[in-house]
């Protein structure tokens, strides 16, 4: 069948847009350099004429309150109504474990507000859920950081590797629509801070990492349940030790 996978050039798109191509799917890598822009609509018609699943997994260029807001809400907009004149039957989008626990951050608003523009659409849906992504553990240090001091918060997170959601999402493309959030996690529950100090650690990185219970996460106070599922999640495989020492040595 036709899928398109909106953001089909990005670090999880590109790597569902490989899976489903091995299922011998015709598949469309959509994005703004491939003349398909959620934004302005240009390309979106044409792209998903014939199409039956639709993946959504653009994410905001600007992490700016208004600016993320608006980007999940237009781009929500112009996607779901080019699906239903086309007659999509599935759309996928992913999000974040936590979301609606994490309403201080103008990023978890913004991605709110897309979801709740899937569940009014009427088209047939599916929401995965996932927890931060290994690969993003630099960032993070980086968003804590001032000087040589990184200074992040001790809440709860069970981070997953790239691969592990790319498979899901492939999965769930060739699943009837559950019309309801599902949840993924990574197998290994840590503290934020004390991962990404072994992390910095393991890069040779000089920074030290002290714990914070005060510090934000991109705007939002946590605690120990607001980044990780208990809702009975689909757990990855890959360890962090595992995924190291494959994808991340120090350069």
């Amino acid at each position: 069948m036709k899928i398109v996978v909106i953001g089909g050039t990005g670090l999880i798109g590109s790597k569902t847009v490989e899976r489903l191509r091995k299922y011998g799917h015709e598949v469309i890598a959509a994005s703004p350099n491939s003349g398909v822009n959620t934004i302005t609509g240009e390309g979106l018609a044409e792209a998903l004429s014939g199409a039956e699943v639709v993946l959504d997994l653009a994410n905001s260029p600007s992490f700016e309150d208004k600016a993320v807001l608006e980007f999940f809400e237009t781009s929500g907009r112009n996607l779901l109504a080019a699906e239903k004149v086309a007659g999509v039957k599935h759309h996928i989008a992913l999000s974040v474990v936590g979301t609606e626990r994490l309403q201080e951050s103008g990023y978890f608003r913004g991605k709110l507000a897309q979801e709740k523009l899937i569940k009014q659409s009427g088209v047939p849906y599916t929401i995965v859920h996932s927890t931060q992504f290994m690969e993003f553990l630099g960032g993070i240090a980086q968003s804590g950081t001032v000087g040589q001091t990184v200074r992040l918060s001790p809440a709860y997170v069970q981070p997953i590797v790239s691969d592990d959601v790319a498979d899901v999402m492939a999965d769930v493309a060739l699943a009837p629509p559950a019309n309801a959030t599902i949840e993924i996690s990574g197998p290994e529950r840590a503290r934020l801070s004390e991962l990404v100090a072994r992390y910095l650690k393991a890069m040779k990185d000089p920074r030290t990492v002290e714990a914070d219970a005060e510090a934000k996460y991109f705007g939002a106070r946590l605690n120990d349940q607001s980044l990780v599922s208990d809702n009975n999640p689909r757990l990855g495989s890959i360890t962090f030790e595992q995924w190291f020492a494959k994808s991340a040595q120090p350069k």
